[in-house]
This record gives structure tokens, C-alpha cells and sequence, in this order.
């Protein structure tokens, strides 16, 4: 039996930080919820990353609810994907119950209903801020690893930009690069070609394809303007605490490239106008991003090879990333190398494959004398996790058992009036929500191309009247009656003469006067 004295010790070595931290729950040993050995979150190690994973229904959505709570009431702004549906209650005040308050009992900690300011956004034009981004924003790179296309057609696409920078064409929304593809490829080829090289006819075409696949996942009402600034998302609320913004995308779980790219762009933006701050306090921004497989489901090598660069670099800009997800293999072993939390739920043995991904998972954890961490890794209640997670120094703490904390806000949904009340007070929906259509490529090459089409349209109409009026004067002069004459007359005597010449002609008048006499 593993020694209680040393394994809250062992607890109280490992959890106690120099820097403010926030208590997330209590340690568990032989099944007993040991009060004394309180798990601390350390707010400075925030930027390194994390992971929560878990089997349905044991509680990870309620984990990052809790621990988003714990940053805003330190002033940390946070961004949460709210997958399905469930994480707006965050901005109503929750409710005691008997399990509730037993949970608290057992970690010796008072429950505080609360609600938190929260900002409830969208991607796909629901009730909320609407994000939004250019084409231009995103770049040629960028653009090309989503749409997964080759080197070849990648460097069309960076032929395009060059194009519509050096022609003042504006690349706002999908119809200005689809207009601008479609011209390269047909009335512009000839522009284009001398000044820019040659084009194959099968990369536009690939690049259009994949660009119409992008817009069937509803794409086109995410890229346009007004572009969201990304520093809208590090706000505080009025009474000095962290602004927690919820993106609700339920309706993008069978969309995964657009979530993708979305993700994608965000942490690309982030990641470049950020300024590097080093080691902060605590961080500038922590996102969660729930049901994380959606972002790796359909990604290729190359994208997965930036979200790993972005994921590495952007936490020397004060910026943490916490995916959540059901199971951790689904997290690419790169990027899951740079995660420094981890919270695991339970997960389930049904299968053999089930028993393979437990036994891997275990194996990623810090060993331990006072857990057997594969059988305990389905043993796991409901709000209970394995948790580690890195101190000042960079060291990962010791594993422990842990019963988390329930959230003081709602754990449910909020209502439609709820969700008016917060949306008409929104600064942000005011700023971003008026509709705007600049003029674009699309509306350029659009006038350019109608003013060449009038410009051919009258050249042809006064082709045809040039012709036209030649026509006539011929007809005057064929007219004329003296004309006319001066041909019967030259016609007859040409006629005569080659008769005359057959021997087929009259008799002349000198032969008709000797038969006379």
C-alpha cells in the first residue's frame, strides 16, 4: 500500500509554484480524495500548451470550462471553440446541487456560482460576432496548404498575388481569386504570360476545383471583409477580468476543412502581429480549442508541418493552445510533444485497438510509484483525470490522480433571449457585422472585361457601316444613266466583235448594196 505521508509530499513538492496559480482540484490515492495534497495550475506555464483528452462523457468540455473560468478571474482572455454547443452557459451563473456541493466538500473548497463576460461569435453568420478574413490575409502560402495543392500549382497561386499586387487588384473574397484565376486563364492569358511566364491550363483548372471544394464547406461566408483584428480577442471586461470569447461551430463538425482553415488563419495571424514577450507572468491569450481531431481529420503534410511550426513558435508570443479531444493519438505525435499540460479522462478498453491507443497513452506519462497509470486510466470517474503539467523550470510535475473542480457557470446552453440579451449589447457585433462589399478584383476585371466587349461591339459596328456605305456608292454610280448607257453601248461592242470574229456575224452593208446591183 503505497505510504500517504510521502505521496502528499511527493504532491506538495510538485504543485507548489513561485508565481500565482490557481487550485484546479485535489489528488486522489486508493480511491480517497486526499484534501491535503491540493493540485495547483501554474499561470506562467500556461503558454506551453496543452492537452485534454478523454472517452465521451467523462468530462473533459467541463475541465476546460473550469480551468477558462479560473484564467478569467486572473485576467487572462481566453477563446474557446464551442464544438457542440454546450460552452455559452459560461456566461450565465450556474446552479448548486447535492453532487456539486459534495464535490467541493471532499476538495475542502467553497462552491461560488458565477457568470463570466463573455463574447459569442461565429463563423458561419449565426447569432454573434462574425469572423471574418481576406484572401489576401491569408497569402499565397497559407492559401495553397489548405487547398493542398503541388509546388506547381502553389506557384500560380503566388503568381496571382504578384499579379494583383503589381494591377491594384484587391483579393477581398473567393469570387475575386476565382474571377482572377478564371482571367489568367483565358481573356488576361496572353497579359499575364508576358509579363509573368507561362501557365498551365490543367493547374487553373486543379486550383479552381479545389477552391469550388473549399466553398461547398460554406467557406465563402468566412472570407470578405471587415477582418477581424485579433487583438479584440485579449479584452477585458469591465471589472478587470479576462474576456472569455466562445466561437460557437456546431454546424462545422462535417465541415472540417473550413474549421481547418479557420484555425489555420487564426493562429497564423496571432503568431504575426503578436510581439515576442519572452516569459510573461501569465499569458496574453489562452485558446481551446474542443474536439481538436476536426483540425488533423483531413489535414495534409504540409499543413500538419505548420500548425506544428506555429505551435512552437507562437508560445514566446504569450499564447497557449489546449486541444481537447477523445483520443490523444489523435493529436499527431509532433505537435503532441509540444504540449506541457496534460488532463486525461478515462478512456475505454472495448476493443483490442481500444486496449493498444491505453497502454501508448499511459506510456506518455511520467512513471510513478503510487499509480499502476494503465489499469487506473479506466478507472477514472467522471470529472477525475490524470494530470502533469511542467513547473517554472520546465520540469514536468509528478503524475497524479486528480478531482477536479466543477464549474461555477451554467453547465448547459444558453437560451435564444439569453443569447439576444448578450449580442445586442456587443461592441464587437456592432463593429463587425455591417455587411461590405469593396470594390475587388472581381468588380474590376468585371468592368474590364464589359468595356473591351462594348469597345469590340462597336469596332464591328463600325466595320459594318464603313462596308455598308461603299456598298451604296457603287449602287449610285451603277444608277446613273449614262453610265449604264456607256456599258450597253461597250457591252454590245464587244459582243459584236467576238461574233464577228466566230464568223457568226450580220452582213455588212457593202456586201447587202453589191447583191443590189
Amino acid at each position: 500500500m503505497p505510504n500517504k505521508e510521502a505521496f502528499i509530499q511527493a504532491i506538495k513538492d510538485g504543485y507548489t509554484f513561485k508565481g500565482e496559480s490557481v487550485k484546479i482540484g485535489c489528488a486522489v490515492l486508493e480511491g480517497e480524495v486526499v484534501a491535503e495534497a491540493g493540485i495547483n495550475l501554474p499561470l506562467k506555464t500556461m503558454n506551453r500548451h496543452g492537452l485534454i483528452a478523454g472517452a465521451t462523457g467523462t468530462g473533459k468540455t467541463k475541465t476546460l470550462q473550469m480551468i477558462s473560468e479560473f484564467l478569467s478571474d486572473n485576467s487572462v482572455p481566453v477563446l474557446l471553440m464551442d464544438i457542440k454547443g454546450d460552452l455559452s452557459g459560461i456566461a450565465a451563473e450556474g446552479s448548486t446541487n447535492d453532487k456539486v456541493k459534495d464535490r467541493y466538500t471532499k476538495l475542502n473548497m467553497e462552491y461560488k456560482p458565477s457568470l463570466f463576460a463573455a463574447e459569442l461569435m461565429t463563423l458561419t453568420g449565426q447569432k454573434g460576432v462574425h469572423l471574418k478574413a481576406t484572401v489576401t490575409e491569408f497569402g499565397p502560402v497559407l492559401l495553397s496548404k489548405i487547398l493542398g495543392l503541388n509546388d506547381t500549382q502553389g506557384g500560380v497561386v503566388a503568381m496571382i498575388f504578384k499579379y494583383c499586387d503589381d494591377s491594384q487588384l484587391p483579393l477581398l473574397d473567393l469570387k475575386d481569386f476565382i474571377k482572377v484565376l478564371q482571367y489568367i486563364g483565358d481573356e488576361g492569358k496572353a497579359e499575364i504570360e508576358k509579363t509573368y511566364g507561362k501557365i498551365s491550363t490543367t493547374s487553373t483548372g486543379t486550383i479552381l476545383r479545389k477552391v469550388i471544394e473549399l466553398q461547398q464547406q460554406g467557406a465563402d461566408i468566412f472570407f470578405g471583409e471587415k477582418s477581424f483584428e485579433v487583438d479584440d480577442l485579449m479584452r477585458m471586461s469591465d471589472d478587470g477580468r479576462g474576456m472569455i470569447n466562445v466561437l460557437r461551430v456546431t454546424d462545422l463538425q462535417d465541415k472540417p476543412k473550413l474549421f481547418s482553415t479557420f484555425m489555420l488563419q487564426m493562429l497564423a495571424e496571432l503568431y504575426a502581429s503578436c510581439p515576442e514577450e519572452g516569459d510573461l507572468d501569465k499569458p496574453k491569450l489562452v485558446m481551446f480549442i474542443d474536439e481538436a481531431h476536426l483540425i488533423f481529420q483531413e489535414a495534409s503534410e504540409a499543413l500538419l508541418q505548420q500548425i506544428e511550426t506555429i505551435i512552437k513558435l507562437i508560445r514566446s508570443k504569450g499564447i497557449g493552445i489546449f486541444f481537447c479531444t477523445q483520443n490523444p493519438m489523435d493529436v499527431p505525435a509532433s505537435v503532441l510533444g509540444q504540449l506541457g499540460l496534460k488532463v486525461q479522462h478515462a478512456l475505454r478498453a472495448f476493443t483490442a485497438a481500444d486496449r493498444k491507443v491505453i497502454k501508448q497513452t499511459a506510456e506518455n506519462y511520467p512513471e510513478t510509484e503510487f499509480y499502476k497509470t494503465e489499469d487506473l486510466i479506466t478507472q477514472l470517474g467522471i470529472g477525475e483525470a490524470l494530470v502533469t503539467m511542467l513547473n517554472e523550470k520546465g520540469i514536468p510535475t509528478p503524475l497524479a490522480h486528480v478531482m477536479l473542480c466543477a464549474p461555477r457557470s451554467r453547465m448547459d446552453v444558453l437560451t435564444d433571449a439569453e443569447i439576444d440579451s448578450i449580442t445586442g449589447k456587443s461592441k464587437l457585433v456592432a463593429k463587425y457585422n455591417k455587411t461590405i462589399d469593396s470594390e475587388s478584383a472581381y468588380e474590376i476585371l468585371t468592368a474590364k472585361l464589359q468595356e473591351a466587349a462594348e469597345n469590340s461591339a462597336t469596332e464591328e459596328k463600325s466595320n459594318s457601316k464603313k462596308t455598308k456605305e461603299e456598298k451604296s456608292t457603287l449602287e449610285k454610280v451603277a444608277d446613273n444613266t449614262i453610265v449604264k448607257s456607256m456599258v450597253r453601248t461597250a457591252g454590245n461592242t464587244i459582243v459584236r466583235s467576238l461574233l464577228g470574229a466566230l464568223g457568226l456575224g450580220g452582213r455588212s452593208r457593202s456586201s447587202k448594196s453589191k447583191s443590189w446591183f
